[in-house]
């Protein structure tokens, strides 16, 4: 892949700024992971949801002009030098959380009233002839 980064998220991790590339929201009940690039040298590399048994190993080639970034959450950076890798793969530990409402409902209405997701301004009636 080349181009300015890619985003490896989980559906919990997916609305934010894998949102903000044109990725896709993803209900946080999906078993996936979501590999979204951003701004790819290519239009032919598109976002694509993967299975969370999905091992990815990004690395950096020789051939690169520059050192690549591994930046996590937002926060903690790494400086991937050439011929350097990282694995990325789901953890057999998974965060526990607690919903008060069904599991995804909480994700639909937030969705809903934050993003005004499918939400549509009620149309004028056409005029009579």
């Amino acid at each position: 892949v080349q181009g300015d980064g890619l985003i490896i998220s989980t559906p919990s991790g997916s609305t934010g700024y894998n949102l903000a590339v044109g990725g896709a929201m993803v209900a946080p009940s999906v078993p996936c992971m979501l590999l979204t690039p951003i701004a790819p040298s290519t239009l032919s590399f598109r976002p694509v949801i993967i299975p969370e048994s999905s091992k990815i190993e990004v690395s950096i080639p020789y051939s690169a002009r520059t050192d690549g970034r591994a930046i996590f959450d937002g926060h903690k950076m790494e400086v991937l030098r050439h011929g350097e890798s990282i694995l990325v793969e789901t953890s057999s530990f998974p965060i526990p959380v607690i919903n008060r409402s069904p599991y995804d409902q909480d994700w639909f209405k937030s969705i809903r009233e934050k993003l005004q997701w499918n939400v549509r301004v009620e149309q004028k009636p056409l005029p009579a002839h």
